[in-house]
């Protein structure tokens, strides 16, 4: 499995290995642009060492967050982001003893998947369909097919090619429900 969705090859690596990674690049994927958002992780190794969640969780909160806003910043709101990125730390050392995966590895089925999911910390509804997408289409986890939507989703990324599609279809979406919204 790999990642073509920062258009970074070190980012698109750091996804690739770290299942906290993935989780870090979902929870930053909002209100500021997709490749920017999954380049974060990378940032986070790069400047503080390490993506252990243990660690990220134990991190002077004041000192991680002037490292996430250090340019270029790891989000668009370096500071509430660094708190939501260290409280999904704590939640995976405290519930899943630091090991991202299990969220998935240790769901029974579909229902157990979804509330993993949507127990992680900044994770609602979309972000869980989303995650469902990508752990059925890129990492083959079965009990995540059921979350994943019929509509293309970063799930569907498998190349520079598609992220192109991916990004193309996501800008039309969001044209036409614009264009569907009453003007005042």
């Amino acid at each position: 499995m790999s990642f073509h969705i920062t258009g970074d090859a070190e980012a698109d690596r750091v996804l690739d290995e770290s299942p906290f990674a993935l989780l870090v690049g979902m929870l930053l994927d909002q209100q500021y642009p997709m490749e920017h958002a999954f380049r974060g992780p990378a940032k986070i190794v790069e400047r503080f060492g390490t993506l252990e969640p243990a660690r990220v969780a134990d991190a002077d909160p004041e000192a991680f967050a002037a490292m996430c806003a250090t340019p270029p910043a790891v989000h668009r709101y370096p500071g509430s982001m660094s708190k939501r990125v260290r409280e999904l730390a704590e939640h995976l050392r405290d519930r899943y003893d630091g090991d991202a995966a299990r969220v998935w590895t240790e769901a029974g089925d579909a229902d157990e998947l979804r509330a993993n999911i949507a127990a992680l910390p900044g994770f609602g509804e979309m972000k869980v369909k989303s995650l469902g997408a990508v752990l059925a289409k890129r990492f083959g986890v079965e009990v995540a097919k059921p979350l994943a939507p019929s509509f293309p989703t970063l799930g569907d990324v498998d190349s520079v090619e598609a992220l192109h599609e991916y990004q193309a279809a996501k800008r039309a979406h969001r044209s036409a429900r614009r264009e569907q919204m009453p003007s005042s």
